[in-house]
């Protein structure tokens, strides 16, 4: 009878042990049921990236409304413990904040409605004073004769205000999902402790709920620290954007300031709009091109000193973001909904981060050791 070589018999006169073969330990290979359940994980998450942005009029209110309400909820128990009802002081809070970002948006609007009506001539003054990029225009174009390039010289040309339109009515929010996120908001914060309680209440083991406990209360903390040391952070920048502002005669200083201060609540993209706004109505305003960069290069400064000294320094390590994944977070949340998603992204990568810390710590084993 023909033996195979893996029915070898050990020497030693024991009958019925194998050779172990000499390729026994194979590679891990990806089983059929982890690969159906990453397929699986992957369409639903392509599935809930679907629903947000197609129903992105009511999710975005109902989103913005529960992260601001967490962030204020602190403020409204600060009040419950005055004496004063937790409905009466979530209005409160409500009115206090819409009547601060009136102001803000008060102090912005006038200058932008005075500079829009005077759009044409601004274009005609920033055209005029284009012609200072002839001489290296001119060179570009030698250049381009040089090496057998085309010998058109290429034109700036300004932008049109077809664009206008549809971004305003992209940016601006209708009256219902204003009306939505108000209402929300305000049934969010009055109604709060009894959602922290039903949350940890539905779940019947005893662990599960205390883990439960704790990212409330760590995500009620962080978001609520957050928006404070932001706030004043930006307060801050915005004050020093209008001392700047007045110490080079730019014009509205105080426009400018709070302008600086509502960007920069928005990571990356707002500190480079403020920039380019003040280069812009520098340029105007005044004869010479170091003249109008003064105030923009100042703003760059301040901005420099604030990301990368006072902001790491008032939040510390433990609200510390990478800047890859802020800047991955912005431009995700800003695909998905548009300026009011950035302003999210920040405090959504905070939430997502701290479930991350509860549910996947880092000293669970991630693979079996070999």
């Amino acid at each position: 009878m023909r033996v195979l070589p893996s029915e070898r018999l050990i020497s030693d006169g024991s009958e019925g042990t194998p050779f172990p073969e000499s390729h026994s330990e194979l590679p891990p290979m990806i089983r059929r049921t982890e690969f159906v359940a990453f397929a699986l994980a992957g369409l639903l998450l392509i599935a809930v990236v679907a629903v947000l942005y197609a129903a992105r009029a009511f999710f975005l209110p109902v989103v913005m409304a529960m992260v601001a309400g967490t962030m204020l909820s602190p403020a409204a128990t600060f009040l419950e413990k005055r004496r004063v009802p937790r409905a009466l002081g979530a209005v409160l809070i409500v009115i206090a904040v819409t009547m601060v970002v009136a102001f803000v948006v008060a102090l912005i609007a006038v200058p932008a409605m005075e500079w829009s009506s005077r759009l044409p001539e601004l274009g005609a003054q920033l055209k005029d004073k284009a012609h200072v990029f002839d001489r290296p225009l001119a060179l570009w174009k030698e250049l381009q004769t040089m090496v057998g390039g085309s010998d058109g010289l290429p034109t700036v040309a300004l932008p049109k205000m077809e664009w206008v339109q549809p971004t305003l009515e992209f940016v601006s929010p209708t009256f219902a999902e204003f009306l939505l996120f108000f209402a929300t908001l305000i049934l969010f914060i009055a109604s709060w402790r009894d959602l922290r309680r039903a949350m940890i209440m539905n779940f019947s083991d005893r662990d599960a709920r205390l883990r439960t406990l704790r990212i409330l209360n760590e995500i009620e903390v962080h978001l609520g620290n957050y928006l404070l040391t932001v706030t004043v952070i930006n307060i801050g920048v915005g004050i020093a954007t209008g001392i700047v502002c007045a110490l080079t005669r730019m014009p509205n200083p105080a426009g400018l300031g709070a302008l600086a201060a509502a960007l920069n609540f928005i990571p990356i993209i707002g500190p480079v709009a403020m920039f380019v706004v003040l280069a812009v109505v520098g340029l105007v305003a005044f004869p010479t091109i170091g003249g109008g960069l003064m105030a923009a290069l100042a703003f760059g400064g301040i901005t420099f000193l604030e990301g990368h000294f006072v902001t790491p320094t008032i939040i510390g390590r433990r609200l510390s973001l990478n800047a890859l994944a802020v800047f991955i977070a912005l431009a995700f949340w800003t695909w998905l909904w548009g300026p009011m998603g950035a302003f999210l992204s920040s405090p959504l990568l905070i939430v997502g981060l701290i479930l991350k810390e509860h549910l996947l710590p880092e000293d669970a084993p991630q693979l079996p050791q070999g």
